[in-house]
């Protein structure tokens, strides 16, 4: 019986326990901000001398003015004008890629252009990510103009 009694007072019974903070404005540390944190500035005034650490003046060695790439730039820049006039200017592009030579046009003009070069290639396959970008700037541009952009006359 007396076991009986002890458990329900027990679970009847619970003391009320207070939580009791003791920790006072003297009590707390100076906050540290940014522990850890070195400072690659140096923000002393003059640059420090560090005794043995002194780099070499690297020795003076002028450039060849007449590299092949240097002695050959603007080689083609009036081959319309005083050459025989078979060769378009256009076509000494050799550094632009295939699909950006020769186009005078808007971002969306130059970007269908590509589309229309790289969707017979791997490209959709093997950049995903790239392909899907430019479907999605394509798509942009292209609600964009439609948008913005004034239309001729209809034909009626």
């Amino acid at each position: 019986m007396e076991r009986l009694g002890t458990t329900i007072l027990k679970s009847l019974w619970k003391p009320s326990i207070n939580i009791v903070r003791t920790r006072y404005h003297a009590d707390k540390t100076r906050l540290v901000r940014r522990y850890g944190y070195e400072e690659k500035l140096w923000c002393g005034g003059l640059l420090p001398r560090v005794p043995g650490k002194q780099l070499p003046i690297p020795e003076y060695r002028p450039a060849n003015a007449w590299t092949e790439r240097k002695a050959l730039y603007g080689q083609n820049d009036y081959i319309d004008i005083l050459g025989p006039g078979n060769l378009h200017p256009v076509k000494t592009l050799y550094t632009v890629p295939s699909w950006i030579r020769g186009v005078s046009g808007h971002e969306y003009h130059i970007l269908l252009r590509k589309k229309k070069m790289f969707a017979k290639t791997g490209s959709p396959v093997v950049r995903p990510t790239k392909w899907k970008e430019l479907q999605k700037r394509l798509g942009f541009l292209y609600r964009k103009l439609n948008r913005k952009t004034k239309t001729g006359p209809s034909p009626d």
